[in-house]
């Protein structure tokens, strides 16, 4: 049920990621990839600043912001 919820979370946070970078996102399954692995980048951010978060709005905030940190990194590279 974790992993789920884990995939839910990610979807979320890559289409909140597109709109909060102006419709940079890629379609469906590319914001689910985003969102994935920026929650793993989140995650790690947050760790290294010292910010804990808990709970469904604390997972899919960290998931975010790791994700348009993502957008923003390919974006920078392309």
């Amino acid at each position: 049920m974790h992993w789920l919820w884990f995939l839910i979370i990610g979807a979320v946070a890559g289409w909140l990621a597109g709109k909060i970078m102006q419709g940079r996102g890629f379609g469906l399954i590319g914001d689910l990839v985003v969102g994935i692995l920026g929650s793993l980048i989140g995650g790690f951010i947050f760790r290294f600043l010292g910010i804990a978060s808990f709970g469904l709005i604390g997972s899919l905030v960290t998931a975010t912001v790791g994700a348009v940190v993502l957008l923003w990194l390919i974006h920078r590279l392309k």
